[in-house]
């Protein structure tokens, strides 16, 4: 009796048909599995890293524009304080206004993180391996995420000086906003210039050539070397320091690193600011842009920059945004690390080797 029934049910076209997909999605996850085994262990790096980034910039874009117009001065964007600013800018330009170069900004931050997270990883093994006197506990962390931030920066550094450039334009519609208790209105306007990376990259070449491209990157590299091996030197000691089933916890990794976030911007930041106002000031004062594009601001470099931001801003300026980063930084780390770690576990990135707590010898 069971035959002739499971003899009608293999006859069923319906029943070849969900077997058949059966085994092609056997062979599907199959054959990906076989791919991620086959990539060298570099290639994942860079896949998770780039992954990571994207994710984690995207959910705090529309902060990340604020605090780019906070720190360029434009119009009166400090005045109107953070939720009045992004609702300035959704009311003049839409939602879409919150994310204006967020496009330029993942175009970035993909290949950036990516070449971040995976020259970390080999420069930390590098140095483990060669220089093992000098790769000692935390400090390796500290000496490869310094020259990883570095390397990152170096190839990925037009894409932020287009990021910045987009985002420091603001649609030419107004919109006011009264203070009710001083009955002062603010509002805010601006005609764009740029159309979008290609225009931007486009037009500082034909500006400046190559060192227009590059306007900006002595003190990013400045700020970025301390930053990045901060980040990594007080996330590895902090984690470090608690018991190891602990550390495998995936809120403690994300605790962790919020907090070397926050340590590490906190002593770099003054110098964002200088990169911010270096990449937006063009090259003549009669180019119709009001602010930064005077002669008044012209930075010739990044003591000078300092120096002439704290001279005629203010030293208060040199932390302007700092609280909006405090705000997009602690949500941007957790997701990128999380979302690193997860690419990591699904690539099948083996273990990070540790480092020797003393000199070999």
């Amino acid at each position: 009796m069971g035959s002739p029934s499971g003899h009608n049910l293999a006859a069923n076209p319906d029943y070849q048909t969900k077997v058949a997909m059966g085994k092609n999605a056997e062979m599907d996850r199959r054959s990906t599995l076989s791919i991620r085994e086959s990539m060298p262990t570099y290639v994942k790096e860079l896949i998770a890293g780039g992954v990571a980034g994207g994710i984690a910039k995207t959910s705090v874009a529309p902060l990340e524009r604020v605090k780019i117009l906070f720190q360029t001065r434009y119009g009166n964007f400090q005045s109107l304080g953070v939720w009045r600013s992004l609702l300035c800018v959704s009311k003049t330009e839409g939602v879409g206004g919150l994310y204006r170069g967020n496009g330029a900004s993942v175009l970035r931050v993909v290949p950036y993180a990516a070449l971040h997270f995976m020259t970390y990883e080999q420069y930390r093994r590098w140095l483990i391996e060669k220089h093992p006197f000098l790769a000692t506990g935390p400090l390796v962390d500290l000496m490869a995420g310094s020259l990883a931030g570095g390397t990152a920066v170096l190839f990925t550094y037009p894409l932020d000086l287009a990021r910045t450039k987009l985002a420091y334009q603001v649609a030419n519609h107004s919109f006011s906003y009264t203070n009710q208790a001083s009955g002062s209105i603010s509002s805010c306007s601006y005609q764009p210039y740029y159309r979008g990376i290609r225009d931007v990259l486009t037009t500082v070449y034909k500006d400046g050539g190559l060192r227009g491209l590059y306007r900006g990157v002595a003190p990013t590299l400045y700020g970025i070397i301390p930053y990045a091996g901060l980040k990594f030197y007080v996330y590895e000691s902090l984690k470090g320091s608690l018991p190891s089933e602990q550390q495998q916890s995936v809120s403690v990794k994300l605790a962790c690193g919020a907090v070397a976030g926050l340590v590490g911007q906190t002593f770099t930041y003054p110098l964002d600011v200088v990169r911010r106002q270096m990449q937006v000031q063009r090259p003549y004062a009669e180019n119709g842009f009001s602010g930064l594009g005077s002669a008044e601001f012209q930075h010739r470099g990044t003591m000078d920059g300092i120096m002439s931001v704290i001279r005629t801003q203010g030293w208060r300026q040199m932390f302007a945004g700092l609280s909006i980063n405090y705000l997009k930084l602690a949500p941007s780390v957790a997701i990128g690390f999380a979302a690193y770690d997860g690419m990591k576990s699904w690539l099948g990135v083996p273990p990070r080797e540790r480092a020797k707590k003393s000199s070999s010898r």
